[in-house]
């Protein structure tokens, strides 16, 4: 423990204390905070302004482990904060998430004004363990071992009122080299498929219209229980949900992606046309060594048969260039399953070091400047593919589910934003009518863009629905509350389509 020196005094609570969450990682990470805002609120806690920078009373760092300098980016944000907590006194440092599961007791050694640590098993303790630091004045590290409570079972902040997250599993079978999430979010677990339709139930009726199902390992769900074709059957009974008009998911993996996820992707309504598959190398002797359990030939036959029965279907990837020991071979294998698979979209990284897993002390590591060569490559090839299939997308009539917070030129513009059925994002014109987040546009596609697609025409149809109807009350309660207090819709807790942040054992 460290020492009641190194942090502020206790100061009288009983007025409302502010709280801010700043947030690395993955989707589940995302979904993990949304918890902590639900658990922080539910014990009388109010969001801190937008702009704070820190002024917040409690700070909370949800961290991601995935990086080889997560640790540095930690400790400088900590290093920032340090003044400002020792001006204030009463404010408290929480640290959370896949790296304080992993360095624990680190974090107080190197940062001793921090005053709690919790890991990714027990997130549920975090304003009890505040609580305790206050009385005790003495920093709290509670790190469980195993799950304590499935995240379900505690309050949620949900950042959106139209689109939310539905965790179906957490953990990971999988013991990919490059990957250390297994070792900090243990074995898989899986929801009871009852529990998941009422979560789901209960989001319809508070005017959530999108979902999505969020695993580490999404389309493994059913191992835990017993059921090789739970997953199959979760989607099916989602096209069951009355006024549950789209149902995503992410991240599967390749391994354990079998036809009847394919034939249930086709046949349920809505379940909508968008693949996140991840690749991550094409050269059979990289994956071997990544200990991805299958080949070149298995995944391009996957995509095969998704595009065979789900014809309009967009599919995109994640992929690692400068794996240790790849050769220009192993590179070029890879830019030939994209030119195979012609992704909409790929999340290309430049393989980096994750302390603590096997291919961090693998031989043939590959030098910096080999790395981004074969990368700038990559990228070049994907983006020509990106636009050519975006391209194709022109003259289309599309559905768009309008969003918030993704059109960063809209205002100069005169546009909105929303996503199509297979997660494009389309800009469109801006109707006569009001139209809200939530709603529904019918819109024409005219121009392609790589990364968006513009619908310059008028917009065909509006169509108001009861998630647009959730988002105007949410807004009119934002604007009854007091200034200073946030209560907007931050773009890094919306659901996304398309994965801005990959998940499970892909990378940060």
């Amino acid at each position: 423990m460290t020492s009641s020196s190194d942090r502020s005094p206790a100061v009288d609570v009983l007025s409302t204390r502010t709280y801010e969450i700043r947030t690395y990682g993955c989707q589940m990470n995302v979904h993990d905070s949304e918890r902590l805002a639900g658990l922080l609120e539910d014990a009388g806690y109010v969001r801190a302004s937008e702009d704070s920078d820190g002024e917040a009373d409690v700070v909370v760092f949800n961290t991601c482990a995935v990086r080889e300098n997560a640790d540095n980016k930690l400790y400088g944000n900590l290093g920032h904060l340090a003044p400002k907590k020792a001006s204030r006194p009463g404010m408290q440092i929480a640290v959370g998430g896949c790296l304080a599961q992993k360095d624990r007791d680190t974090i107080v050694k190197r940062a001793p004004w921090v005053d709690v640590v919790f890991g990714t098993h027990n997130i549920g303790k975090l304003p009890v363990l505040l609580e305790r630091a206050r009385l005790q004045e003495e920093a709290q590290v509670e790190i469980a071992e195993s799950l304590e409570a499935f995240p379900s079972t505690l309050p949620t902040r949900r950042e959106s009122a139209y689109a939310a997250w539905v965790s179906i599993s957490v953990g990971c079978n999988n013991t990919c080299t490059f990957c250390i999430v297994p070792a900090l979010r243990g074995k898989e677990k899986d929801r009871r498929p009852g529990d998941i339709l009422a979560e789901i139930e209960a989001l319809v009726a508070e005017g959530v219209s999108e979902i999505t199902l969020l695993g580490q390992n999404v389309n493994a769900y059913g191992s835990d229980i017993g059921d090789r074709e739970a997953f199959s059957k979760l989607l099916r009974a989602c096209g069951t949900i009355d006024g549950l008009e789209r149902v995503r998911f992410t991240s599967p993996h390749p391994r354990d992606f079998t036809d009847d996820v394919i034939a249930a992707m086709a046949e349920t309504p809505n379940v909508m046309p968008q693949l996140h598959m991840p690749l991550q190398s094409g050269s059979d002797p990289v994956l071997k060594a990544m200990r991805r359990s299958y080949r070149q030939e298995r995944f391009l036959g996957i995509i095969e048969k998704v595009r065979a029965a789900i014809p309009h279907a967009a599919i995109s990837t994640d992929i690692i260039v400068g794996f240790p020991g790849e050769t220009e071979e192993d590179f070029q294998q890879t830019l030939h399953v994209v030119r195979e698979a012609r992704f909409a979209q790929a999340f290309t990284f430049q393989y980096s070091k994750r302390p603590g897993t096997p291919a961090a002390d693998m031989d043939g590591q590959i030098p910096k400047k080999v790395v981004q060569e074969r990368y700038e490559r990559l990228v070049a090839l994907q983006e020509e593919i990106s636009w050519e299939e975006n391209k194709k997308q022109v003259g289309r009539t599309l559905e768009l589910m309008v969003a918030e917070g993704e059109g960063r030129k809209d205002d100069t513009t005169h546009r909105l934003s929303g996503r199509a059925p297979d997660s494009r994002l389309v800009h469109f014109t801006k109707p006569g009518q009001e139209v809200r987040p939530g709603d529904v546009v019918t819109v024409e596609v005219t121009y392609a863009a790589p990364h968006h697609l513009l619908a310059e025409g008028p917009v065909l149809d509006v169509r108001r629905t009861r998630a647009g109807d959730a988002w105007e009350k949410r807004t009119a309660e934002k604007a009854a509350k007091p200034a200073g207090v946030l209560l907007g819709l931050p773009k890094v807790g919306v659901p996304e389509p398309l994965p801005a942040v990959t998940g499970g054992c892909a990378v940060d």
